[in-house]
Formats: C-alpha cells, structure tokens, sequence
C-alpha cells in the first residue's frame, strides 16, 4: 500500500520490538497478555538472535524449569508460547532512523525503506546489530550488495547464477540446500573439510555432491575478478595449487560481529556502547523507549536470558500504562485467570 506520493505507507502498531532473540520473543508473550500488538524487526534472515545464528545446536543450562535445551529448541519453544498473540515479523531488516512524532507515538524506517509507527519501543537487539565479518579480500567493498552478499533477502536474486558460497557453518549449509535448486551452479568452499553446522545439513550437501548436483571446494578464496561491481571470477587457493572459479554471485559466511549501529544516534544515555535503564520498568532516558535483554545496563545487571525475561515483565506493565492510559492495569495470574485463559487459547 502507499500514499499518492508514491512512499509506502506506515505500519502502525502498538509496539515495535527491534531484535527477534529470546527477550524479543518473550517481550510479545507479555505485552501480549495485556492486548498489546507487536510487530519486530530483526537485521537477522531468521528468528532467535543469537541462540539461532551462533549457537542453535549449543546447550544452555539456566533455563528455570528446562535442565536442558538448544538455542534451536528454546527459540520454537518461544515462538509457540506467542503464537495466540499474531505478531509480524520482517526480517532481513536494520532499524536505520526513529524519531517521535507531535502526538507522542515514535516513527522508525529500516534500511528496507519500511515504515512503522509504535507507541512504544522495545529495543531488545541483543549485543546490537549483527555485522557480517568481511573477508580479507582486496576491492571487496566495490562488489557489495551488487554481486557479494552477506545475506540472502530475496532468494530470486539467485536464480540462474552461478553462485559461490563460502563457509562451513549453518548459514553456509542452508543456503546451500535453499539454492541449489534454483542457481545455475553452485559451488561451497571452506577451508577445511569439516563443517559445523548441523550433520543432516552436511549429509543432504555431500549427497548433491556426489550426484554431481553441485561442487566442494576445499580451500580459501584469495582475489575477487570483474568490473564495474560485477563479479566475473574467484581466484581460490587449494592443496593443488590456485585457479578461477567461475562465479557472479559470492555468499561469504564468515560469522558476525555485533554493534550498536544506528542505536547510538537515538539520543540515548550509553554507558560503555549499552544503553541505561531504570530497574522499575526498564524504560532509557527516553519515555516509551525500552530496552531488555543484554543491549541494556543498571547496577547489578546479569546477562543472562532469564534476566531478560525479567526485564521483559516488569518493561510491559510500564508499557501498558502508555499504550492504553486511560486503562487500570489488573495484575493477574496466567494460573488463575479466565480472561488470560482465553487469550492464551487454553480456555473456551
């Protein structure tokens, strides 16, 4: 949808959370509980922050009541826990710029040229954005987001070329199989013959490997080939020696480093690149603008996701203040409410 001059129209909402990871999550189940509207955006093609892109096969230990789970496992415990709720996610996607409006409500545009308007804001993104590492690779910013990609946002991009992947992780190894497929040829390179990312992932790849579906390259590009940001070849060095791979399309999966990004120009009180809090309701210096999770810092401050979860509680029951004022908060328990019951889906 947009307006007559041509740019999209606003999504309005009661709450715009940016970061889709654990806190981010558990934020909709409690904003949720007290008939608060979601929608998040999350630089990351996939829901779960960190436990999904850097550890989703990792155990964690503290959650109360699950001795044991995944980052994998614990993100889909979340998202069913928040399914009654309908947030919208859009992914693949930075919150570059918010500012607030004359009514109160705040406006914040993406570097996808989505709008949204909120009434509140939850900054729950983790560290900060996530940042791709970038590979030693001399005039690899003149290929960038025309020929090199660090992410895939639209899976046609890659349809019917001749596509280099690099790199031994998850990502590497899904979108591998996501665009084998569709590419022209494919070809996966790492730089030793073993892979971290899950082992039915590398099996489904080894089997297109020896069905001659794709190629296994192992071994380190050390020169990109093109003009004009469009890239012609990849020169690789292996065991045997270096030569030109053939290649218009380069996905580099070479793990992320995180920062605070665009956050830092919100006009925000910072303390050591972590933006400050109060510990009643875990609002910034700004009003209607939160954060949780570990973007946040106040005396005392643990980085743990069971934290966050707290944070998460205590940030809702202030935020409902603001998106219905006029309205009493009525703390109630999910154990003994009707009313909760019957948003929760477990009660007729």
């Amino acid at each position: 949808m947009s307006d007559t001059t041509g740019a999209a129209t606003p999504i309005e909402t009661d709450a715009l959370i940016i970061g889709a990871g654990p806190c981010g999550l558990f934020a909709v189940f409690e904003l949720g509980l007290l008939d608060i509207k979601c929608h998040l955006v999350d630089i990351l093609d996939k829901l779960g922050g960190q436990c999904s892109e850097l550890y989703p096969e990792k155990p964690i230990y503290d959650i109360p009541a699950l001795p044991i789970v995944t980052g994998q496992e614990l993100t889909d415990r979340l998202l069913e826990q928040i399914k009654p709720f309908g947030p919208q996610f859009h992914l693949g996607e930075r919150v570059d710029a918010l500012k607030r409006l004359p009514d109160g409500r705040f406006a914040i545009d993406t570097d996808d040229g989505k709008s949204f308007i909120a009434k509140i804001v939850v900054i729950a993104a983790g560290g900060g954005s996530f940042t791709p590492k970038r590979p030693p690779l001399e005039g690899i910013e003149a290929y960038e987001h025309k020929s090199v990609f660090y992410a895939v946002r639209k899976m046609d991009a890659f349809r019917d070329k001749d596509v280099l992947i690099v790199g031994g992780g998850d990502s590497a190894l899904d979108w591998t199989l996501n665009l084998q497929p569709i590419a022209r040829s494919l070809t996966l390179m790492h730089r030793r013959d073993d892979f971290r990312g899950a082992p039915h992932s590398v099996e489904q790849m080894r089997s297109l490997v020896r069905d001659g579906k794709m190629n296994l390259l192992i071994g380190q590009a050390t020169a990109l080939h093109g003009a004009d940001g469009q890239l012609e070849a990849v020169t690789v060095k292996t065991k045997d020696g270096e030569n030109k791979i053939i290649c218009n399309r380069l996905l580099p999966f070479f793990g992320l480093t995180m920062k605070l990004g665009p956050v830092a120009n919100w006009g925000l009180n910072l303390h050591e690149n972590l933006i400050t809090v109060d510990t009643e309701k875990f609002e910034t210096n700004e009003h209607g603008i939160f954060a949780i999770g570990d973007i946040n810092t106040y005396p005392g401050k643990l980085k743990l996701i069971l934290s966050g979860f707290h944070e998460a509680a205590l940030m809702s029951q202030a935020a409902s203040k603001i998106v219905y004022p006029d309205k009493k908060v009525l703390f109630q328990y999910t154990t003994s409410s009707s009313s909760l019951q019957r948003k929760l889906g477990v009660k007729a």
